[in-house]
């Protein structure tokens, strides 16, 4: 087990901006020896999960059927993603869908938006949920032991499920919900439900851009669009692996 989980820790050094590790990177950012080190870099070459390269190792051909296969479960239907497009398209700010996993909740899709500042949330990246408006929509139905856990994660400790429960009401009562600033100084989002077969909420769909852009009214009028695009979305059915 622990080989398996210092592989990863090597797989995971891989990244968009860094697609070529050294053997001197490997030792340096995992703290393994040099020679335990270079054996799972062996290990990982051998299997096709990395590829040795004049430069060092980079991402090896065997990913290319993992991706594939991660790509045909997590894909949205095109449908959704045209929706999303449109919405972004409309308003001009960063479209995300984000479902909920434990503590966190997880971006499965973003539609970025074209303005020079906006919000930027990768695919696959995972945020607390103990604040920001997708939490206080994703959070509805969740049991007492995980809005505890959820506060306990938090800056604020465990007083701070009150003001979950308060947020979680309140996107009940109005059907949608917004932030500003509770994560992020100058950052605000609107979200609202998307829900399953027996209208449990399954995720939640936001805009979020700089607070400046997000005034009572602007916010009013994005919470009217994501709930028709949210009903639509609905409608036609949504399935995830992390629903």
């Amino acid at each position: 087990m622990r080989s398996v989980q210092r592989a990863f820790d090597i797989l995971s050094l891989l990244t968009e901006d860094r697609r070529t590790l050294t053997i001197r990177e490997v030792v340096d950012e995992t703290g393994l020896a040099k020679t335990t080190a270079l054996r799972l870099l062996q290990t990982l070459e051998h299997m096709g999960l990395l590829w040795a390269t004049p430069k060092g190792y980079t991402a090896g051909p065997a990913l290319w059927r993992w991706a594939h296969l991660a790509r045909s479960a997590w894909e949205l239907p095109p449908e959704t993603v045209q929706l999303m497009r449109e919405l972004g398209g409309r308003h001009r700010e960063t479209v995300n869908l984000y479902v909920l996993r434990d503590v966190q909740r997880i971006c499965i899709a973003q539609q970025e938006s074209p303005q020079p500042l906006r919000h930027v949330v990768h695919v696959g990246d995972e945020l607390p949920l103990w604040a920001g408006a997708s939490s206080k929509i994703l959070l509805k139905d969740a049991p007492e032991r995980l809005l505890l856990r959820v506060a306990r994660s938090s800056p604020h400790g465990e007083a701070h499920v009150a003001t979950l429960r308060e947020w979680i009401d309140q996107a009940a009562h109005d059907g949608y919900a917004a932030s500003h600033g509770e994560r992020e100084p100058g950052l605000s989002a609107v979200a609202v439900p998307i829900t399953g077969g027996s209208r449990a909420t399954v995720a939640a769909l936001t805009l979020s851009g700089p607070t400046v852009r997000f005034t009572e009214d602007r916010v009013q009028e994005f919470a009217a669009d994501l709930r028709e695009s949210a009903k639509r979305i609905s409608e036609r059915g949504f399935d995830h692996p992390l629903t």
